[in-house]
């Protein structure tokens, strides 16, 4: 079992035809067939059932994959980190990010951090949480800022450092009704109309925890995509939002939008840095955790 027979196995696992992978890797496509054979031979497994389409992977395959990843992406970093050596210039860092972080909290940081540290080219690629951690997990990405709730489910194999609170507030147009009002009170908000942000995300998740808990019902809804959209939505006297508060810190600030505690909500939802757990990691990665770290954590000792 080599490298580049994992490098093609990888590839169609992917969904590649034999062609595509060929292409590729700079390979021709009996190359590309002798490397899954030779694959197999070695693991004494069967890797692929033939259909219409091409390969499908078996059961023992999808077993091979986290591993074949984890292999291929170290071996891609050390030829990576060895060439930053014999050019003497740094390396590249990918860092993933939910849409909160990404767009309200770590901009700045980021500056910061190619102020100190130039010669690392930072690449950022914006998603939900879960599918940012599926991109650590996979080895897509380096690290990832992400909000998640105070008990993260399917941890497994990943450090998790709490970088700030992102608590969730309620926020209303200043011409609502309830806008007079310092304290609103779960009845008061029985027959309102909620915009809400999409399933699938923290705030929804945590949004729909606390509606549960409180035993509101979110009867009348609006599901939006994005935070911008629920916020535009609001200034519109469209309904009630239910958003990370630093999502609007602007919006409040100019009188946009009026912001009211979310009643009998407790906080459990924070900004944090999630690593893969492994004991060594990359020198420019080692630098990102230590600014992150000192630099970004606002929470309270």
């Amino acid at each position: 079992m080599n490298v580049q027979q994992l490098k093609v196995f990888l590839s169609v696992c992917d969904g590649q035809t034999l062609i595509e992978t060929a292409e590729q890797l700079g390979l021709k496509q009996p190359t590309v067939s002798f490397h899954l054979r030779k694959l197999e031979e070695t693991l004494g497994l069967t890797l692929w059932r033939k259909n219409a389409r091409g390969f499908r992977p078996t059961s023992d395959a999808f077993e091979l994959l986290p591993y074949a990843r984890r292999i291929v992406a170290l071996v891609d970093e050390a030829e990576e980190r060895m060439s930053e050596l014999r050019n003497r210039q740094g390396g590249r860092l990918r860092i993933g990010a939910s849409h909160t972080p990404a767009t309200y909290f770590i901009p700045k940081y980021l500056a910061q951090f190619r102020v100190l540290h130039p010669d690392v080219q930072l690449l950022l690629t914006v998603k939900k949480a879960r599918s940012t951690l599926a991109m650590l997990r996979n080895y897509e990405i380096d690290a990832a800022i992400v909000s998640l709730p105070e008990k993260v489910e399917d941890a497994e194999g990943l450090v998790v450092y709490r970088l700030a609170e992102d608590g969730l507030r309620l926020f209303l147009c200043p011409e609502h009704p309830l806008a007079s009002f310092e304290e609103i009170a779960v009845e008061q908000l029985h027959r309102e109309t909620f915009l809400l942000h999409e399933s699938g995300t923290t705030s929804r998740q945590l949004t729909d925890e606390w509606a549960e808990q409180v035993e509101l019902k979110l009867d009348s809804a609006m599901e939006m995509g994005a935070i911008e959209t629920i916020k535009e939505g609001l200034k519109c006297n469209m309904g009630i939002g239910v958003l990370p508060w630093r999502s609007a810190i602007r919006e409040t600030q100019s009188g946009e939008l009026i912001q009211r505690p979310l009643p009998r909500y407790r906080n459990n939802r924070f900004i944090c840095l999630a690593l893969r757990d492994e004991e060594t990691l990359s020198p420019h990665l080692r630098q990102f955790v230590s600014f992150a770290r000192s630099s970004m954590s606002v929470l309270a000792e």
